[in-house]
């Protein structure tokens, strides 16, 4: 196994540019999707809390986007939006919802309500509940779920050298056809890398934002 290690680094170190690029499109592919993916998710879970029909449709809505596999999406919307960066794009922000829907959800209802009620006897209206209350005792549930769809999205990515989106399954891929086993690890352990590397960045944003949200309290604390 380490022999194998040490010829998939000289692999790497041997196609560096190449490798640079490889991860820039992988990278790029992550970080758009999981940012249009929490705008809508997040927005998505908070109007599910306001109305329990809506919730209904917004969690089965989620469900058919996990179970669907990203292949098949890719296929259902490429004819649409053609083969390319777009269409793993999409692929990419359909399978990442789901986990950031059912955290927002989560975290949102949650909140004790002996909270909720003293808020209300303050005179707090809903809105001022779920803006000052609400979602930042929310947030570490949000992030956990940012977290995980953030890390399954760096491996859903590699479906995109399917359609011609480049990223690290360029080399997975590769490899794989030409029995490349050296290949095939420049191109997964960069990605195990990253996976690991990105939800260690969002988790100590999501302890930064915890402790600012204890230190600082809520207005019902306050009174």
């Amino acid at each position: 196994m380490s022999n194998l290690l040490v010829e998939a680094t000289n692999y790497l170190l041997s196609n560096f540019d190449t490798f640079v690029d490889l991860l820039r499109e992988h990278l790029i592919l992550v970080l758009v999707a999981q940012v249009g993916a929490i705008l809508v998710a997040v927005t998505a879970g908070i109007l599910a809390t306001r109305n329990e029909r809506t919730k209904t449709w917004v969690l089965s809505s989620g469900n058919i986007s996990q179970t669907v596999p990203p292949l098949a999406v890719i296929a259902l919307v490429f004819p649409f939006v053609g083969i390319g960066f777009n269409s793993a794009l999409l692929a990419m922000w359909v399978y990442a919802l789901l986990p950031i829907i059912t955290n927002t959800i989560a975290g949102i209802e949650d909140v004790d309500e002996g909270t909720i009620r003293a808020a209300e006897g303050m005179g707090m209206t809903d809105r001022e509940i779920l803006r000052q209350i609400q979602l930042p005792l929310a947030v570490p549930v949000i992030f956990a779920g940012i977290r995980t769809s953030t890390v399954m999205n760096v491996g859903t990515a590699y479906l995109a050298i399917f359609i011609g989106a480049g990223g690290l399954g360029d080399w997975v891929v590769t490899g794989i056809q030409l029995f490349n086993t050296p290949q095939i690890l420049a191109g997964a352990i960069p990605g195990a890398i990253l996976a690991i590397s990105l939800d260690t960045i969002l988790g100590i944003a999501e302890r930064n934002l915890d402790t600012q949200t204890t230190q600082n309290g809520s207005p019902v604390a306050e009174a």
